[in-house]
């Protein structure tokens, strides 16, 4: 069992973060955004930026290539609607994509949208993690996480029509 703080301040004990929360044995801050029969899709409220989602695989697996056939397509067929619900919904034009395979959680993909307060980091892949941190450093306040609690309730809303 590994001891984990979660964005909230609680702390919980548990095998595997992604499980717990594929599982609903953990609810995120939020909710859930959107769920199919192998991916879960929700938001680290720790980076309160508007629309930032991250979707996780159900089954305990770190790499694409480890992906079946229908979880392959479910993925990219979940991606796109969550693109296209960030696009419509929130107004979000840009986003960049992350997966690594060198983490302790289960295969995910982070999709962080790309705002104007942005550039003031830079422009190229190298800015999004002192956006990031900046985020969770900076912008846990009332405003902001109010603006990403009404992003979740929107995108749930328009995803799960």
């Amino acid at each position: 069992m590994r001891k984990i703080t979660l964005a909230n301040g609680r702390n919980i004990e548990v095998d595997c973060l992604s499980c717990a929360l594929t599982s609903g044995a953990i609810e995120p801050d939020g909710g859930v955004v959107v769920e199919t029969e192998y991916f879960h899709a929700h938001q680290d409220v720790a980076y309160p930026i508007r629309g930032l989602i991250i979707v996780a695989s159900k089954r305990h697996i770190t790499s694409l290539d480890e992906l079946d056939e229908r979880e392959k397509i479910d993925y990219i067929n979940l991606l796109t609607k969550i693109r296209r619900a960030q696009r419509d919904i929130l107004g979000i034009e840009y986003v960049y994509y992350f997966y690594n395979e060198d983490t302790t959680h289960h295969f995910h993909t982070w999709m962080v949208p790309r705002y104007e307060w942005m550039y003031h980091f830079g422009r190229s892949i190298e800015s999004v993690r002192p956006v990031l941190l900046h985020a969770r450093n900076h912008m846990n306040t009332g405003e902001h996480l109010s603006e990403v609690m009404e992003a979740i309730a929107a995108l749930r809303q328009e995803l799960n029509k």
